[in-house]
């Protein structure tokens, strides 16, 4: 009984660090949060956009970029993401007056990776449609679980830069040229070690520096947004997958040690004789 209660007290112990270990990191903020928000609840990011991926304006996840534009322009902005990430961009095109536009209009939400490889979403308004009287229009785009490494043959999403680019791509003639207002804003949700594979990128896809916001003091971060989460590239092959494996391995162990207890622990019954 001794016995029992040791391994059922050690079980106990192995249990809650499970659980703690799991509960530390669901709490674990994504690479590119943010702590600190604006009055609006979200951060302000910087006020352009680039118009090639040579010019992509830096931004990081959580942290919202707009830019003033006219209809038929290709807006381009850059961000980092790493390993077990799932991001989600989201996009607002805030329209001219209806009273100026001369029909409907149709815009989309496309994000590329390092290589400029088109990048599909897992889900999403990936293309809207604006009628003549909308005042605006919203797009998102959810991207697959970011790999940290992947076949020479696959097109599955890998650490590094990822362009996103909204341009409209159906509107009247008479409408090119217009003034609109874009916001983009992306967030990130780490997977865990549910999607965690074996192998590990040499390197991330980062191709180049984006421009960044020509005033403020943020310019910096902005600048570094495009090279690199603000936690640097986790890289390796570590995952939460290695706890788990750990402690189930233990428990096991512990589970083993507790049967060979019950089953060889017991003494032999009184006046029952050896078996010769």
């Amino acid at each position: 009984m001794r016995t029992v209660r040791i391994l059922t007290a050690a079980a106990l112990a192995a249990a809650g660090l499970l659980g703690t270990a799991g509960a530390a990191l669901a709490d674990t903020p994504s690479a590119g949060a943010s702590t600190s928000a604006s009055p609006g609840g979200k951060d302000s990011g910087p006020t352009e956009a680039g118009t090639g991926f040579r010019t992509a304006t830096a931004i990081q996840p959580g942290r919202r970029a707009t830019a003033d534009a006219s209809t038929g322009d290709y807006l381009y902005w850059v961000l980092p993401l790493d390993s077990g990430q799932r991001a989600t961009v989201k996009a607002t095109v805030k329209l001219p007056p209806a009273a100026n536009r001369h029909g409907a209009s149709a815009w989309q939400l496309d994000v590329y990776d390092g290589l400029r490889r088109r990048q599909a979403c897992t889900y999403g308004t990936q293309q809207a449609a604006a009628a003549k009287e909308a005042a605006s229009v919203e797009l998102s785009c959810t991207l697959r679980t970011v790999r940290p490494g992947a076949e020479p043959w696959a097109n599955d999403p890998l650490p590094g830069s990822y362009y996103v680019r909204l341009t409209v791509v159906g509107v009247a003639q008479e409408d090119l040229g217009l003034p609109v207002r874009a916001e983009v804003e992306a967030s990130t949700r780490d997977t865990g070690g549910a999607f965690a594979v074996d192998g590990a990128l040499a390197k991330p896809l980062v191709p180049g520096i984006g421009k960044t916001a020509q005033a403020g003091p943020g310019t910096p971060a902005q600048q570094a947004a495009a090279g690199e989460p603000a936690d640097g590239w986790s890289g390796g092959r570590w995952s939460d997958r290695w706890i788990w494996t750990a402690a189930g391995g233990i428990l096991g162990a512990l589970a083993g040690i507790f049967g060979y207890s019950l089953t060889r622990g017991r003494g032999r019954p009184s006046g029952v004789p050896p078996r010769g």
